[in-house]
C-alpha cells in the first residue's frame, strides 16, 4: 500500500525519540533496501526534531498495518499516533 504518513511526535518526546532513534534508523534503512519505503524525513523545527514523514510501498493492508504497530517510534511513545495522518499515494518507483 503506497501512504505518505504525517506524525508528530509527543510534546515531551524528545528524550524518548533521541533513545529509540539507533533502532528507528536500522529498520526504516532495511525496508528502504527492500523497497517497502521509498522514503523517511525527520520534520523539523527550530532546529529539533519534530515529527517524520515516511511514504511506504507495502503489498498490503495488513503489512503495512503491522509494520506501523512495530515501528521503534511508535513502541517507544515517540509519535502521536492519535493525530496520525495517512494519505492515499501513488508513487513511481525508480526501476
Amino acid at each position: 500500500m503506497q501512504y505518505l504518513v504525517i506524525v508528530y511526535d509527543h510534546e515531551d518526546a524528545q528524550e524518548r525519540r533521541m533513545k529509540a532513534r539507533a533502532e528507528h534508523i536500522k529498520a526504516t534503512q532495511s525496508l528502504m533496501k527492500s523497497g517497502k519505503i521509498v522514503s523517511a524525513c525527520a520534520l523539523v523545527e527550530d532546529e529539533k526534531m519534530i515529527g517524520s514523514t515516511i511514504v511506504t510501498n507495502f503489498n498490503s493492508e495488513e503489512e503495512f498495518e503491522s509494520w506501523l504497530a512495530n515501528e521503534p517510534y511508535v513502541k517507544n511513545n515517540v509519535w502521536n499516533i492519535e493525530e496520525i495522518q495517512i494519505v492515499d499515494v501513488k508513487v513511481m518507483i525508480k526501476e
